[in-house]
């Protein structure tokens, strides 16, 4: 194993956008792994080849965790409409030449804004990055299908969680809750996707640069 700079990644998706019909990249990793930042970071350098569609954006919303008793566990495979997801993503591989809408997360209210993320006809790589894309139980177990090549990204461990702890400061939790949260649930979720990587086309370990 070895890290995998950026230019190879960008090469990549550049030669999944090049012919062809529409492809789908899913980009995986445990919380924290950098999944936002390569995708962020090949979509800059393809421009309109390409758009995200994050799993992300089928969080469950407050209420409805909180009704279900499971708020204090978001994030876990069960807190997501994950069926929602895989027919988002079989409507986005159909192709149909019409424009599909995709929920967007917005981590600062911590909800999600449906038809936020436009995926126009014409686009020809659909890049998707989440936790459980290489799950293997249902209804996770439908993505793996719909992607045309993923990416698992394993970074340094120490580094992964001390970013995740700055993140929930970043949004609002204390030090001492935020590191409170990622040992708790953060790293619980963290288990159930590290196994995945046997899954993915690619594993990428250390930071892409």
């Amino acid at each position: 194993m070895s890290t995998v700079a950026l230019d190879e990644l960008v090469r990549r998706a550049r030669a999944l956008a090049a012919d062809g019909p529409r492809r789908v990249l899913g980009i995986t990793g445990a919380p924290g792994a950098g999944k936002g930042t390569v995708a962020d970071a090949v979509l800059a350098e393809l421009g309109p080849a390409a758009v995200l569609v994050p799993m992300d954006g089928f969080h469950l919303a407050e209420a409805e965790l909180r009704r279900l008793g499971r708020h204090d566990r978001k994030g876990a495979p069960d807190t997501f409409d994950a069926a929602g997801y895989v027919a988002l993503l079989r409507r986005i591989r159909d192709q149909g030449g019409e424009t599909v809408y995709a929920p967007e997360f917005h981590r600062e209210v911590e909800e999600s804004y449906a038809g936020s993320i436009a995926v126009h006809p014409e686009t020809p790589l659909v890049i998707t990055e989440g936790n459980y894309l290489l799950l293997d139980s249902p209804p996770w177990d439908g993505v793996r299908e719909l992607l045309d090549e993923s990416w698992f990204l394993a970074p340094d461990d120490g580094e992964r969680l001390s970013r995740l702890i700055a993140r929930h400061v970043r949004y609002g939790r204390s030090p001492a809750e935020a590191r409170d949260w990622v040992l708790r649930s953060d790293e619980r979720n963290a288990d159930l996707v590290s196994p995945t990587r046997a899954r993915a086309d690619l594993l990428v370990t250390g930071d892409p640069a």
